[in-house]
């Protein structure tokens, strides 16, 4: 069957771009899309295969009460707005991709009696999530094991991927001969990029000499960082492509020897299906410590290794891009390792569980 499906996602990469992959599933199959998000998705949201983006009042509930009593106010406007959208819509099925700007219209479209699914990109279930968990019809997850999930009914189906990331993982993982350079690719989000701006160049100029005059990087740095991070590459010598975002990051992810990153969801599911190895850093200071629960699953597989913010010095990388720059084998294998528990087909998966809880409740 195919009618219309109302998306909603928070408006961050890490929801949006499954979600996007999940619009243009669906769209090959005749649905027409909406989607819900709050106003952040105007960086991220340009391209959504969407009728319509429908921009919904929403807030993060924080552990400050006066900010957590503001952020109600604003979900309660949300869900009013939401209302009048699922009234208008009339839609056959809602899809949620977590983040707190999913509230409204999903518990909208719940209470309208609409079948509604909930995708959860991480190894943690979400807040937002956790609290539409009980109310929706079907729960989608991306890992085989999901803390927070409890006992509910739940179908693994994988964390959806771009088409652009799908074309990436079509490029063999490019082997390290020795004396060749050694590509490393360096990005952190919007909430961990000054961190890695910060240690990897002075880890770098750590690096024994005959092996740093083999590195080539490609960094994503906050604008503010970005002169900062510039002359201290040209002090090293060190040839570095810096840009505040990177629109081709798949490709760039295929090119690289080894990438330096968070561990966001999407960021473990495009390196999964792309197969690339990975020095990860969670972001800590999260509640639910998801990044770190997701690092775990792609270490714990053998596609790269994962260290801990407090324990990420300039010397303890330097060692480890000496170490690897040394062992090409060791970074051939996680690649390989990396890309055994990729799910390029998690789209479709998703795509026909969303159509299956539609067409029950038709």
């Amino acid at each position: 069957m195919a009618g219309v499906a109302l998306i909603a996602a928070g408006g961050t990469g890490g929801h949006l771009f499954p979600a996007e992959s999940l619009a243009l599933a669906l769209a090959r199959r005749g649905w027409r899309i909406h989607l819900a998000t709050d106003h952040r998705a105007e960086g991220y949201g340009h391209d959504f295969p969407a009728e319509k983006i429908h921009i919904v009042p929403a807030a993060t509930i924080t552990r400050s009460p006066v900010a957590a009593a503001k952020a109600v106010i604003q979900l309660g406007r949300g869900y009013m707005a939401a209302r009048r959208l699922v009234r208008a819509l009339r839609p056959d099925v809602a899809v949620g991709f977590g983040g707190y700007p999913t509230v409204p219209p999903m518990l909208a479209a719940a209470r309208a009696g609409v079948p509604t699914v909930i995708h959860d990109q991480n190894a943690v279930l979400g807040r937002a999530n956790s609290f539409l968990a009980p109310r929706v019809s079907a729960i989608a997850v991306s890992f085989a094991r999901v803390a927070g999930a409890g006992d509910r009914r739940i179908t693994e189906t994988g964390n959806p991927v771009r088409p652009a990331v799908m074309e990436a993982a079509s490029v063999p993982y490019p082997p390290l001969s020795p004396g060749g350079d050694f590509r490393l690719l360096i990005f952190g989000g919007s909430q961990g990029a000054r961190f890695l701006s910060e240690v990897v160049p002075a880890a770098i100029g750590a690096v024994p000499m005959p092996i740093r005059s083999r590195i080539r990087v490609v960094q994503q740095c906050r604008r503010e960082d970005l002169e900062a991070v510039k002359s201290a590459y040209a002090r090293l010598d060190v040839p570095a492509e810096l840009q505040p975002f990177f629109r081709d990051m798949p490709s760039r992810i295929a090119a690289s020897h080894l990438v330096v990153c968070r561990s966001g969801a999407s960021t473990v599911a495009e390196l999964a299906v792309i197969g690339r190895p990975a020095i990860m850093v969670p972001l800590p200071g999260a509640l639910d410590q998801d990044q770190k629960a997701n690092a775990e699953v792609l270490a714990g597989a053998g596609g790269g290794w994962m260290i801990e913010q407090k324990d990420m010095t300039p010397q303890r990388l330097a060692g480890e891009l000496a170490d690897l720059a040394s062992h090409p084998e060791r970074l051939s294998a996680a690649a390989a390792s990396a890309r055994r528990i990729g799910r390029p087909d998690a789209v479709e998966r998703l795509a026909d569980l969303v159509e299956r809880v539609a067409r029950k409740a038709a």
